[in-house]
């Protein structure tokens, strides 16, 4: 089996799907745009060959890397980079070169906007947040007028919270209106709750071969603008709601030999038309693994190792190891250089050394969204979990009371 990579090398982690690709006998070509000699050994050890393009975003660089390994290796299985930047190229690539495994570039369009996503939805029997695609003022005017603000905008194609705002009055939409961007925005009612997400790894025959949850006690899109504390946690198990709502939504959109990652709203206040407190709407699909260190997260909590049941969903489409051990939260911290702390690095590993799980800074590409300092601790009890993040971040104030799991 010929396995192309997609930049292999980012985000670092990524590489250890390339070795239990390699280690279950797959031949793993990496096409990337960083130099071989920066590569650490890991990677290279994974790789049977790597072709080093100029620029990622140049397609015909790209479409002179596939024929190249083409022509040294063989037909290509399989072309993947399991991130979301880069879908829409690895399907172009998949249908240029007749890759039968994966999606095609007429199909990607139903996980990369968020407009399609909705029938997909509907088609699941899961309820989601009422749209109007952004034309122009008077229809944004008109939407406003049936839903009220707050209002949500945000990229039809966007990449987790970049670019998106939430309008609260006119004041605001004449700003949006004055300064949109030339691509193409939805609007969509605002809806109150708490993100959790249902994430895994599901084989051709759409078994879920490994699920688990995190929750987003903050909202993401204020984690990206407002610049409030960016932390969020593995749940010890996922809710049975959230499973089945999971569940429909994979078998809707037809999802397959994928990791996956979708989001849901728990809805902490009622939502006409959408459902009541405490229960579950839809919010975004993606088909990839969440982002920054989410997948280490996944490890740390649920005792796998999610690099490995991907890779072997590839080579054997079906989990080939055996896990055992606790299950923990697993909750992430991610501190701001422009922030103040109270504690000090120093200090929160005197106190909290034997929880960590990791401390290391976040590449700057995603610091934006997910902070520049990294702390990652594992905990038996939501009591420990929110001790340690009031301990983590100032102001306390915007940490929520303490739960007991």
């Amino acid at each position: 089996m010929n396995f192309v990579f997609i930049s292999p090398n980012f985000p670092a982690a990524y590489e250890r799907f390339c070795v239990g690709l390699h280690e279950n006998g797959v031949n793993v070509l990496g096409i990337g745009d960083a130099p071989y000699d920066s590569l650490s050994g890991a990677l290279k050890y994974a790789l049977t060959e790597y072709y080093r393009v100029d620029d990622m975003k140049n397609y015909d660089q790209m479409v002179r890397a596939m024929g190249h390994l083409t022509a040294n290796h063989g037909k290509i299985d399989w072309v993947e980079s399991n991130n979301e930047y880069w879908m829409e190229l690895d399907a172009a690539l998949r249908t240029d070169f007749n890759v039968v495994s994966g999606l095609k570039s007429d199909q990607i369009m139903r996980y990369r906007s968020k407009t399609a996503m909705k029938k997909y939805y509907a088609k699941a029997g899961v309820p989601t947040a009422r749209y109007s695609q952004v034309v122009d003022l008077e229809t944004a005017q008109k939407f406003i007028a049936e839903v009220g603000y707050p209002v949500i905008v945000k990229p039809d194609r966007g990449v987790g919270a970049l670019a998106t705002w939430r309008l609260e009055d006119d004041e605001d939409l004449r700003i949006f209106f004055h300064q949109i961007p030339e691509i193409p925005y939805v609007m969509e009612e605002y809806i109150i709750g708490v993100v959790e997400t249902y994430d895994g790894v599901i084989n051709s025959k759409g078994e879920v071969l490994f699920a688990a949850s995190h929750i987003s006690p903050n909202s993401i899109m204020d984690m990206v603008n407002e610049g409030v504390p960016t932390y969020y946690y593995v749940n010890k198990q996922v809710a049975p709601d959230i499973e089945d709502a999971g569940k429909r939504v994979l078998k809707a959109f037809d999802v397959r030999s994928r990791f996956f990652h979708l989001e849901f709203f728990r809805l902490t206040k009622d939502k006409p038309g959408v459902g009541k407190a405490g229960e579950v709407a839809g919010l975004e699909v993606n088909m990839r693994p969440a982002g920054g260190f989410t997948p280490d997260m996944l490890n740390y909590s649920q005792s796998v190792d999610v690099f490995r049941i991907w890779a072997d969903m590839i080579a054997f489409d079906e989990s080939r190891h055996t896990y055992s051990g606790p299950k923990r939260y697993c909750v992430y911290c991610g501190r701001r250089d422009s922030i103040p702390y109270t504690h000090s690095l120093e200090e929160i590993g005197r106190e909290y050394g034997a929880n960590l799980a990791m401390m290391t800074r976040m590449p700057d590409a995603l610091a934006g969204t997910m902070g520049n300092q990294v702390l990652i601790a594992c905990f038996d009890t939501m009591r420990q979990v929110n001790s340690f993040v009031r301990y983590a971040f100032i102001p306390q104030k915007q940490i929520p009371p303490e739960e007991e799991a």
